[in-house]
């Protein structure tokens, strides 16, 4: 009997949460942006205020937006919430499958660099200079997040920053930036040279 009664309470509390990230898509939505408000989502999306409340509960609870009491509930970097942390502790504890991260992570860097390197405007490789020259001690973080920002593919960057978290977690670097690497990489940009881009990237991983 309460089954009957629970699946379609279910059915809506899962088809809002799927909304809810649907408008968060549809409007561009990324992190540190404000999603719209509670009463704002119901009437979009023609939902009851408690359905979407629940919702919302659920995506907080998930580390994929936040409330700010007196301002509003915004878009939330996901890469950084413990989930990350618990679900790399249990699936990267045996050798391959922190070889299998590695490849993965390299192929996927390797794919955006290709795209980068086509769609990458001067704005861009201005800002990767800058970053080089007045921060370098951040380059490890920033650099390859700023080619898979040129790639403007919002879903190749939300991949490769949940692999990187599992990366970190679980294979922490010891080795000292090697900033050469960089400026490397930089010039492949500058002369669109792909070769000499792929072959800083192996020296990343050697």
């Amino acid at each position: 009997m309460n089954n009957v009664v629970n699946e379609p309470q279910s059915k809506v509390y899962i088809e809002t949460i799927k909304q809810i990230q649907n408008i968060i898509a549809n409007d561009q939505l990324t992190t540190g942006d404000k999603i719209p408000s509670e009463r704002e989502l119901a009437d979009r999306l023609n939902f009851g205020r408690s359905s979407v409340r629940e919702a919302l509960r659920a995506l907080e609870l998930l580390g994929l937006i936040e409330t700010r009491r007196g301002e509003g509930t915004f878009v939330k970097d996901f890469g950084g919430h413990h989930l990350v942390e618990l679900i790399g502790g249990f699936i990267l504890q045996t050798g391959r499958a922190k070889d299998d991260l590695v490849e993965t992570k390299r192929v996927i860097e390797e794919q955006a660099i290709t795209l980068a390197m086509a769609r990458i405007t001067t704005e861009h490789i201005k800002k990767l200079r800058i970053l080089i020259e007045c921060a370098p001690e951040h380059c490890d973080k920033e650099f390859m997040k700023s080619i898979f920002l040129a790639t403007n593919n919002r879903l190749l960057l939300k991949i490769w920053l949940l692999l990187s978290e599992y990366y970190i977690a679980s294979l922490p670097l010891e080795n000292k930036l090697d900033l050469e690497i960089y400026e490397n990489l930089l010039s492949a940009f500058e002369e669109k040279n792909l070769n000499l881009a792929f072959q800083q990237i192996q020296k990343m991983y050697e």
